[in-house]
């Protein structure tokens, strides 16, 4: 026998066409057969993750600066055949200054398995 759905009540919600969009794109790349059941999931079970832009973009800078500078140290081991200590130095430092938020960030999106 089939449970009976109670689901009388409506909720209605503006979107812009862009936001209706996204919606649509989210609820085809789901897999879920019904839009009612796909908004619930989301309202019910979806998460709101708040992450800086700024913080973004400078960890974004960081990987950016780090990988010309490792580019430019393989360039000159290549051609040289040296690689010096200091340019080794240097990496480890950009990778730590890139660790830092990236943990943070991590663990901000743990958070949300709880």
């Amino acid at each position: 026998m089939k449970k009976k759905d109670n689901r009388e009540r409506v909720l209605q919600v503006r979107l812009s066409q862009e936001e209706f969009d996204a919606i649509e794109r989210k609820f085809k790349n789901s897999g879920m057969k019904s839009k009612s059941a796909f908004v619930r999931a989301m309202i019910f079970e979806g998460h709101l993750v708040y992450f800086n832009e700024n913080e973004l973009k400078e960890i974004h800078r960081l990987m950016n600066n780090a990988a010309f500078n490792i580019n430019q140290i393989a360039h000159r081991a290549n051609s040289t055949g040296n690689v010096y200590k200091s340019d080794l130095d240097e990496i480890k430092e950009m990778l730590n200054n890139i660790w830092q938020p990236l943990i943070y960030f991590q663990s901000q999106l743990l958070r949300l398995k709880h």
